[in-house]
């Protein structure tokens, strides 16, 4: 048996066929790594938690980027990259993770990630609080 530290590749096929003939009623010599097992499902959630969180961040400071300079010549890439997150961030959400984003605090994180200037030209004033709530930048 493989060991979860080792290669988790492996040790989640192994798993995943014990728990297989587990619910077939097979008896096993084997027994399910359960306190692993119930970790890697609890992560599953957190991993598809963070994935939302860092594409609204994404898609909110590609947002600020066309505020801050609307006439760039890289305003059209930037009005993509914010489509394609908010699209990615709506494919991972689920209805459960609501309660967990803090809509403001990823907004504060992403205004710090909006430099001064591009390309020699101050950036325009933005916004010091949210303009966007959840299902804004969730809407296709």
């Amino acid at each position: 048996m493989t060991d979860h530290e080792t290669d988790v590749l492996e040790w989640s096929a192994q798993q995943a066929e014990l728990l297989r003939r587990h619910a077939r009623g097979e008896r096993l010599n084997e027994t399910p790594d359960w306190p692993n097992i119930i970790e890697e499902i609890e992560d599953v959630g957190g991993n598809g938690l963070r994935a939302v969180r860092s594409h609204l961040l994404q898609a909110m400071l590609h947002e600020l980027k066309l505020r801050a300079w609307p006439e760039s010549r890289d305003a059209p890439h930037w009005a993509a990259e914010a489509r394609g997150h908010r699209g990615d961030a709506a494919d991972d959400f689920a209805p459960s993770m609501r309660q967990h984003i803090d809509l403001p605090a990823l907004y504060r994180r992403a205004l710090q990630r909006v430099p001064s200037a591009s390309d020699g030209i101050p950036r325009l004033p933005l916004p010091d609080a949210c303009p966007w709530t959840l299902d804004d930048l969730l809407e296709p």
